[in-house]
């Protein structure tokens, strides 16, 4: 007699499987490690942005609106320490990452989704005092592979470009579910609430008028836990149609194989990634040449059309500096380098760099347009005061797996922005313990030991 075919798993069950049930050990090493960088340099983007008015407001706003009486579902804020309500937290620490545009992105998904992943640990880790290193890294990697997956099908299946916000949502109800222990049917009906009312914001509008809103993804976390803790008490809202439509299918087949985890890129600057290649080509030149500021005549810039549209003028704002092209890469002929310094406060009116840009332009290359999103191509073309014409080549911006930062180029990043925020002992604590989460007997108590006191000023 022949056994009866069992029937095929759905793409929900294919994700409940994955975000609830899948142990660290049957994760990749590689992956987890992965993980353990990843949120290393997130913690040192959180850090560094904690002083900046975007996350002042951000974290006041918290104590004012999303507050709560219920110990069981409140916690305290990132470097911060005031206590509010978990999507609260979540709500805070997002927003204030976001505002500091150097956290890692996935490039198919045109976006980000640590700036949302690492918040909801540190927020959802004060009530498990006993997760363990690598439980905590399987989470994160929960909250990647689910929000990746999901921004890659809401834009494959829909007619406009939206924020992260959108959809990293859905990743926060993941890890969320698995942290707090959640059955599958409450699961669903979360990620069918966070993605009706995650922030479908339209990501362009940011681009062409850059403010505190960047891209949706204090809201993406507000929602994400919010629609969790909904869920738990009896809320519906699925299904989600990113995750069960027949057409979302396709983008779903390699969850657990492919590991997108390891395919994050890092950011060596605090700007647009979209600017990244053009501030790569001149940097390129000026090392082969060993060219300073007092050197160039002019540079020309060919880039995708994304890019092309960032702003090109001197940046009034924060948020405009850091969706800016010509002002970030005078920032790095003048400075070698581009810190918060550049992209904030007396940085944004810099003469020096205000006399850099006026010798720069822009232009749109369709063979860079083309390659969008997968690439972020540039071209560079340096005139230097003696005539001589240099170019840089179509270069891609580095961080990606088309070029990676080495691990301790990731982990000199977090330093050089943690530091300055929290000193040298603290941030050298959290980065040993953050590091360390791969040990399997270690415990994320550990590294949250150093998360939530607030900063010296």
């Amino acid at each position: 007699m022949t056994a009866p075919m069992s029937k095929p798993l759905s793409t929900f069950d294919r994700i409940a499987d994955f975000a609830l049930d899948r142990a660290p050990g049957e994760i990749p090493a590689s992956t987890l490690e992965a993980a353990a960088l990843m949120t290393l340099d997130t913690l040192g983007i959180i850090a560094a942005a904690g002083p900046m008015e975007a996350g002042v407001i951000a974290r006041q706003t918290a104590t004012l609106l999303y507050g709560s009486s219920d110990p069981g579902h409140s916690a305290r804020m990132m470097f911060d320490g005031r206590r509010v309500s978990l999507a609260g937290v979540a709500f805070a620490a997002a927003t204030q990452t976001d505002n500091l545009d150097g956290h890692d992105g996935y490039n198919p998904t045109k976006g980000h989704i640590g700036v949302v992943v690492i918040p909801t640990l540190a927020t959802l880790a004060q009530h498990l005092p006993d997760l363990t290193g690598p439980e905590a890294l399987a989470a994160i990697t929960v909250g990647y592979e689910v929000a990746g997956r999901a921004g890659i099908a809401l834009h494959a299946t829909v007619s406009d470009y939206h924020t992260s916000g959108a959809w990293n949502c859905l990743g926060v109800v993941a890890m969320a579910a698995r942290l707090r222990g959640q059955g599958r049917e409450t699961m669903r009906q979360a990620l069918g609430i966070a993605e009706y009312h995650g922030p479908r914001s339209q990501m362009m509008r940011e681009i062409a008028t850059p403010t505190m809103l960047h891209d949706g993804s204090g809201w993406g976390a507000l929602v994400g836990v919010s629609s969790m803790i909904l869920a738990e008490h009896g809320f519906t809202g699925a299904p989600a149609i990113t995750m069960e439509a027949p057409e979302a299918a396709p983008f779903w087949e390699d969850l657990g194989r492919f590991w997108q985890m390891e395919h994050q890129y890092v950011k060596p600057y605090p700007i647009c990634r979209w600017a990244h290649a053009a501030v790569d080509g001149v940097r390129a030149i000026m090392l082969e040449h060993g060219l300073s500021h007092t050197d160039i005549a002019r540079v020309h810039v060919n880039s995708f059309h994304q890019a092309a549209c960032l702003y090109q003028g001197l940046p009034p704002t924060t948020g405009i500096a850091q969706y800016a092209l010509p002002f970030p890469v005078a920032a790095y002929i003048a400075y070698g380098r581009i810190g918060v310094e550049h992209i904030s406060g007396p940085g944004l009116s810099d003469p020096l760099v205000a006399d850099i840009m006026s010798r720069i332009t822009v232009a749109e290359t369709e063979r860079h347009s083309t390659r969008f999103p997968v690439g972020r191509w540039a071209d560079v073309e340096i005139t230097t005061t003696g005539g001589q014409v240099l170019v840089s080549g179509d270069i891609h911006a580095r961080g990606g797996p088309e070029a990676p930062m080495s691990r301790d180029e990731v982990v000199g990043k977090y330093m050089d922005f943690a530091a300055p925020v929290l000193g040298e002992e603290r941030a050298a604590s959290l980065r040993d313990a953050i590091l360390g989460l791969t040990d399997p007997d270690s415990r994320f108590a550990d590294a949250a030991a150093h998360l939530f006191e607030p900063v010296q000023g």
